[in-house]
């Protein structure tokens, strides 16, 4: 039976952060990882995320981030609307003091950054692919079963296994989980205008539809459905699909000339009832998977990263239940805000009472033209509210 201090159960972006981010301390690090490492290659429609502030700051922090900017299209405005309304707001870069309110960063890039400064770690052992099927709670400790048969003990145990935690289901930790009925069809569109770096959140009565700048024109397109449309939606043309997306963005971009692949998954939000167990702590959509909308889920996990990690890195014991609990109500704020936001902003624009469309409209004139709701709106953009102290200093 092999001993660490620490076992980090998924190896996803999340995950792979910790690893990362723990390689600059004297613990022994262990990383469970059920999937094969992924094979892509560059390609204009390739999937990507969006970094805000804070994320690009944490990154930095972790060390990878000059390994990403090649990859990294700046986001330098966002712009939100809702179809058939006039209201809206802006938020731009140059009133934030910064160079870019966040960054499009394709997965593969990530993915790639981080496994390149996992094999530097030389306290991390990997160990993929592989599940964890088994989890006995021990007094100074934690054994996991693996499903090859072999065991391993841990000081603490990190569960950054997804969603569907297999860590959490294992402590009998329950989670609140709300189906919104909704898929998210993710692709890519070139276009007849430049972006100009601006990136676009336009909300419909049916889910909302970003588009976030990629190089050379191009944009992420992630467009919210009806559950019940998903099926009509994947199996269109190209050009119909195009055509579509184009009706309900209109032609602020000129028109979309080109379409990538498409994919698309379920949406829901699960919330874990609790962050820790016993020598055990959930973090990314382990502890809180939300709905896309707003671009929160991984800069929210990767909050998680580094406010955990600046607490466990030095630590006699990084399993000590004093820690956890301090972790754990140090997230509380910055997980209930950020969960209660996003979940406000989908079934506030997915609702067709009568007139709550007006108020929604009010509501973004209000974001555009009132300051202390437009500060509130714009750090909460950033991800400066749950910013831990060893990255709030590092220069975008």
């Amino acid at each position: 039976m092999s001993e660490f201090d620490i076992a980090i159960v998924g190896g996803g972006l999340v995950g792979a952060s910790l690893a990362v981010r723990l390689k600059r301390s004297a613990l022994k690090v262990v990383l469970i990882e059920a999937a094969a490492p992924p094979l892509s290659l560059p390609s204009w429609d390739e999937r990507c995320i969006a970094l805000n502030d804070a994320s690009q700051r944490i990154l930095a922090s972790f060390g990878v981030w000059d390994a990403l900017r090649p990859d990294a299209e700046a986001i330098l405005a966002t712009h939100i609307s809702e179809k058939g309304r006039f209201g809206s707001t802006r938020f731009d870069a140059a009133e934030a003091g910064l160079d870019a309110l966040g960054y499009n960063v394709p997965l593969r890039a990530i993915g790639a950054a981080l496994s390149a400064a996992m094999t530097q770690a030389a306290n991390l052992r990997l160990i993929q692919p592989a599940r964890v099927v088994a989890l006995t709670e021990e007094a100074d400790a934690v054994s996991l079963g693996i499903d090859d048969g072999s065991n391993l003990r841990a000081r603490l145990v990190i569960a950054a296994d997804g969603a569907q935690s297999s860590v959490r289901a294992l402590l009998g930790i329950a989670a609140v989980t709300r189906d919104y009925q909704q898929h998210a069809i993710v692709s890519a569109v070139r276009l007849s205008r430049p972006h100009q770096g601006v990136a676009y959140e336009r909300f419909t009565p049916d889910g909302p539809m970003a588009l976030i700048p990629k190089p050379d024109d191009a944009a992420s397109l992630v467009w919210t459905v009806p559950s019940e449309d998903v099926e009509s939606m994947m199996v269109l043309s190209d050009d119909g699909y195009r055509e579509a997306a184009q009706q309900v963005f209109g032609g602020r971009l000129g028109r979309f000339t080109a379409l990538g692949a498409r994919r698309s998954w379920p949406l829901a939000r699960v919330v874990s009832e609790t962050l820790t167990a016993p020598r055990c702590v959930l973090i990314g959509n382990a502890a809180q998977s939300l709905h896309p909308v707003a671009a929160q889920g991984f800069n929210l996990g990767l909050r998680d990263v580094a406010n955990l990690a600046e607490r466990v890195a030095t630590a006699a014991d990084p399993g000590d239940g004093r820690l956890l609990d301090d972790y754990a109500a140090s997230r509380r704020s910055d997980r209930e805000r950020v969960a209660g936001f996003t979940d406000l902003l989908v079934r506030a624009f997915s609702n067709r009472t009568p007139g709550l469309a007006q108020a929604r409209h009010w509501g973004l004139v209000a974001a555009s033209l009132t300051p202390p709701i437009r500060d509130a709106l714009l750090r909460q953009h950033l991800g400066h509210l749950g910013l831990p102290a060893d990255a709030a200093g590092v220069s975008p």
